[in-house]
């Protein structure tokens, strides 16, 4: 009796396996279940995962001891001037948005001190790109690579997202090859993070690690939503708080420096404050942004702002910060006819400002003395405040040498406190051919003597 149930269990038993192999392949799950087709998102990532690279980049930059990049302890040591520079690697990952002419957009911080940029495609063919221009206020860079067979994503439009659609993150995070995840719109136009200068970022819970900035955050019809920039987490890990560029931001930006080769800003000509609690009971105004200067004869001033006006919305967005106007302005076209709704006197008014474009001085160290050949310096404002900056530096040049990068800040020429572009020229002797120059990077402050 025993054997007999025990051979009915061991038919029925087989029956069910072999019932099972119809409707399941082995392994993996069965295609239908009740009738029903199982959700994938592998149709659409195999239409869109080959418009994502791989790009590596090498180059150098100047070595953190500031004791090697003192020159007169390189000149009693007898050291050359190169040895305070240090090679570089970085990986990151972009996208091709145009096949014909092989343009990949990623981030500038990607390809940023980068004298060499390998781009590797999925197929495995690696291509030398050339940098087309880059913006790093927004974290934006255009490369191109002379290849055919190119696979392109579609831009999509940015302005219909929604919090709570579904994304998808492509990318190479921490060097391991192309990776995949997916996610929700966590937030839209997130701002005020100091991660940028100009942001307007879409956040989302799609893993974004090392490795993925420069790469797509993809809509369920594959089109391209936003350019992963950024990580919110410890140590730089995930934990669900990632962000990206806009698509329509970086297109627009795209356009630009493969056209000009550079962005070209917006401004109005305001200077701006806060609006603390304190000016909040002298104007009125629970919110906004007080303006407390105004170019003579700029966008603002032909528009009819005054200093004490309120801005409470640009463009039809909400503002309640300086930085949320410097980015509305900031992502505003040269030329733009906007809207402006600003308080006065306890009563809100609306005007049409048409935007200028920032006026922005550069001038090459060789204009000025030719011990200062290769560098070029240009007007900038931190944190408000005006600055020189330097905005390049050639490669091989006599600046190069002695350690100067992009993004230095040039305090004083010989002593003078400069903050113009202007103010360095007068300070620069043309004739003595040395110059002192005291620098800052970062919380590092230093003097150079060029000779």
């Amino acid at each position: 009796m025993i054997i007999k149930t025990f051979n009915r269990l061991l038919a029925v038993l087989f029956i069910m396996v072999i019932a099972l192999s119809r409707t399941a392949s082995a392994g993996g799950l069965p295609a239908i279940v009740d009738g029903e087709p199982l959700p994938s998102l592998a149709p659409m990532l195999e239409r869109t995962t080959s418009a994502v690279v791989n790009i590596s980049t090498r180059g150098s930059v100047r070595a953190a001891n500031p004791l090697f990049q003192d020159p007169f302890f390189r000149h009693f040591f007898d050291l050359p001037h190169n040895s305070q520079r240090k090679e570089t690697q970085s990986l990151g990952s972009g996208v091709i948005v145009d096949a014909d002419q092989g343009l990949v957009i990623t981030n500038h911080h990607v390809i940023e001190n980068a004298e060499e940029i390998l781009v590797t495609l999925t197929d495995g063919r690696e291509f030398n790109a050339d940098l087309i221009g880059q913006d790093p206020d927004a974290d934006v860079a255009v490369v191109r690579i002379q290849a055919d067979n190119l696979n392109a994503l579609r831009w999509a439009d940015s302005d219909q997202l929604r919090v709570g659609d579904f994304v998808v993150a492509i990318g190479n995070p921490f060097g391991l090859g192309q990776t995949v995840t997916s996610g929700i719109v966590s937030a839209l136009g997130r701002s005020g993070l100091g991660i940028e200068e100009i942001e307007d970022f879409i956040q989302t819970d799609a893993s974004i690690n090392p490795g993925n900035s420069g790469g797509a955050l993809v809509n369920l019809r594959g089109e391209l939503v936003g350019i992963n920039t950024a990580i919110v987490g410890p140590s730089g890990g995930n934990v669900g708080i990632g962000f990206a560029i806009p698509s329509n931001l970086a297109a627009d930006l795209t356009q630009q420096l493969v056209n000009e080769g550079e962005v070209r800003r917006g401004k109005f000509g305001i200077t701006l404050q806060e609006l603390t609690e304190d000016l909040q009971q002298i104007f009125g105004v629970k919110r906004g942004v007080v303006v407390s200067g105004v170019e003579a004869e700029s966008s603002a001033e032909i528009a009819g702002l005054r200093r004490g006006d309120v801005l409470t919305d640009i463009d039809g967005r909400t503002v309640q910060s300086v930085n949320e106007v410097k980015n509305a302005i900031g992502l505003l076209k040269v030329g733009e006819q906007v809207e402006v709704r600003f308080i006065r006197e306890r009563q809100q008014f609306i005007t049409e400002v048409s935007v200028g474009e920032a006026e922005i001085t550069f001038i090459s160290g060789a204009e000025l003395a030719s011990h200062l050949e290769g560098i070029v310096f240009e007007n900038f404002f931190v944190a408000g405040r005006p600055v020189v900056v330097v905005n390049s530096v050639r490669r091989g040049s006599r600046m190069y040498q002695y350690g100067f990068e992009r993004g230095d800040i040039i305090l004083s020429v010989n002593s003078v406190p400069i903050d113009t572009v202007e103010e360095l020229m007068d300070a620069v002797p043309l004739q003595s051919g040395k110059t002192t120059l005291n620098i800052q990077r970062g919380s590092v402050t230093q003097t150079v003597l060029i000779q």
